[in-house]
């Protein structure tokens, strides 16, 4: 087991992975650099992140700051004299001098098969593209957006019907894998990092509310990986009457015609809209301020047939 001083920066559940994996394998940090307490839920109560409640109850030490740039948290870390500092989906930009502060550089646990998928939001744009496989890579960071050279990665296939909750739990046990099976080579220079192909590199931007607006003049399966991708947020929608209706799961179905959003057939297997390539079965849905329901009871609470979804 390594004995190298580390630092971790993460936030969300994706990076609690890799801060458990870790701290069960006896890599524990110096101390846990993740985000300041955000509001959350109805109430809006200041709420810590995941890898913050997990960290104090390991007893580590938990830094807050709004930004690297900072002279103290600069300081601060210098103080900590780090080898390596490891870092999962933290969501703060780590500046050049915080990059060249650790011995051994910092390592990122990107959820891509880089360079394909660089940026925020690697495993929405992989379901959104119909990508057949992804993986994580650990990957040494530099000053441009994960164009860092790889020192090693894990494959997985993705199923065709899994939505991007599900990609997001098994890759995050992958990368905490990824890690414990090869921060000690990392740390010992045992291996060594290949420059990413910068011809194949494509960008994950971040995920906005309208993108996850569903236009039914698209194809039935690009649809239907929309409503994959935007599971669980911010959630695929469409438009009936005045309100907006969240789509959680659907299928591709053949033999429905007619023009685009309408409901060509409501009943116990689900709501079957048309697309402008094919037709969508609309599965599992929510209306505004209510619970999930089968797509079947949604239509027994309307009368769906020859309506036209926005």
């Amino acid at each position: 087991m390594s004995a190298a001083k580390l630092l971790f920066a993460g936030t969300p559940d994706f990076a609690l992975a890799s801060l458990m994996a870790l701290v069960e394998s006896g890599h524990i940090p110096d101390a846990v650099l993740t985000q300041p307490d955000r509001p959350a839920g109805r109430g809006k109560k200041l709420t810590a992140s995941p890898v913050k409640e997990f960290a104090l109850s390991e007893h580590i030490p938990v830094w807050q700051p709004e930004s690297l740039k900072d002279p103290q948290v600069v300081a601060n870390i210098v103080a900590l004299e780090p080898d390596l500092f490891v870092v999962a989906a933290y969501g703060l930009l780590l500046p050049q001098e915080v990059l060249d502060i650790p011995k051994k550089g910092c390592l990122n646990v990107h959820a891509s098969l880089l360079p394909r998928w660089r940026g925020a939001a690697p495993i929405q744009h992989a379901i959104l593209n119909g990508d057949k496989k992804t993986g994580v890579c650990l990957m040494q960071m530099e000053a441009g957006l994960d164009t860092g050279p790889v020192y090693v990665s894990a494959i997985t296939r993705i199923k065709a019907d899994e939505s991007a909750g599900d990609l997001h739990d098994r890759l995050a046990w992958m990368g905490g894998e990824l890690l414990n099976e090869h921060l000690d080579d990392i740390v010992e220079g045992r291996i060594t990092a290949e420059p990413q192909d910068e011809s194949l590199a494509t960008y994950a931007g971040k995920i906005r509310k309208q993108d996850a607006y569903i236009d039914w003049n698209r194809p039935a399966l690009d649809i239907q990986r929309q409503v994959r991708a935007y599971n669980p947020a911010p959630g695929a929608s469409f438009g009936f009457g005045d309100e907006r209706v969240k789509c959680w799961k659907s299928q591709v179905v053949d033999g429905v015609d007619g023009p685009a959003g309408l409901v060509v057939n409501a009943d116990k297997d689900g709501v079957d809209v048309a697309c402008g390539e094919g037709g969508l079965r609309l599965l599992e849905v929510q209306r505004p301020g209510r619970s999930k329901i089968s797509a079947a009871e949604f239509a027994g609470q309307s009368d769906l047939s020859g309506i036209r979804l926005d």
